[in-house]
């Protein structure tokens, strides 16, 4: 048998190999589609909770976090645990509330984005600040946070849907 011959079967072998492995099994397409079907259900009756794991500041450096923070929306108000490092233009004395508040919705835009992710648009306001959340939510669960208050530097944060609360 040939060397180029043989190296070609194997390597043929071998991604054949990979692909099989690679393939999702019933039971996990199956979990990824109840997983799917209920983030849909919280987007929809907007009741979801965000637990946040890593945050990106405009400036310094991106961090993962230790401590449990989240993003909660319930019907028409939202309910913010969230860090915020950055510059701050007009802030109260002694730096204010940062992102850790809870306040009415003023606006509310849910819209399908790429690959089935649902981009959603908040506006919110606090006696404090007015704020603009752009949250990006995947079908496994995985979510990515853009807030930008009109008095401090924007922020950027990603999560995972809690869906244990649910």
């Amino acid at each position: 048998m040939n060397k180029k011959y043989f190296v070609q079967i194997m390597y043929t072998a071998i991604l054949m190999g990979l692909a099989v492995l690679t393939q999702p099994t019933a039971a996990q397409e199956q979990k990824n589609d109840q997983t799917a079907q209920t983030i849909k259900k919280a987007l929809d009756e907007h009741t979801y909770k965000i637990d946040v794991d890593y945050m990106t500041p405009m400036k310094g450096r991106s961090r993962a976090l230790t401590t449990l923070y989240s993003l909660e929306v319930k019907n028409d108000s939202i309910f913010s645990y969230l860090p915020y490092v950055g510059e701050a233009y007009n802030v109260p004395y002694g730096g204010g509330k940062g992102l850790n508040f809870q306040a009415p919705i003023s606006q509310y835009e849910s819209k399908e984005g790429k690959k089935g992710a649902t981009e959603i648009k908040l506006k919110t306001r606090n006696e404090e600040d007015s704020y603009t959340f752009r949250i990006t939510v995947f079908t496994n669960g995985s979510t990515q946070i853009y807030v930008q208050p009109n008095n401090r530097q924007s922020i950027s944060f990603s999560g995972k849907m809690n869906l244990n609360d649910k």
